[in-house]
């Protein structure tokens, strides 16, 4: 199977600076497992969307899969209680 490229919509650079430094990095292990996998065990497609969501600690992942370009874009990282705000 081939690998997906992932992609990060500019403004979860800013959401990405805000994360302690410890959770920072297995968040970004999650989301580098998502080019192997961008629907792992316990992602959930979000209703209403296109979107897909995973959880990594405290920490929410949103993004969208684009299966013909073999692409993963990454909208939004943010804690659970505001990441649906």
């Amino acid at each position: 199977m081939a690998d997906y490229k992932i992609f990060f919509k500019h403004s979860v650079e800013k959401e990405l600076a805000v994360i302690p430094k410890k959770e920072l990095r297995k968040v970004l292990q999650r989301i580098k497992a998502l080019a192997e996998d961008p629907r792992p065990p316990g992602c959930e497609k979000l209703t209403g969307t296109e979107n897909y969501r995973i959880r990594q600690g405290r920490y929410r992942i949103v993004y969208a899969i684009e299966d013909r370009e073999l692409t993963v874009i990454i909208y939004k990282i943010a804690h659970r209680k505001n990441v649906y705000r």
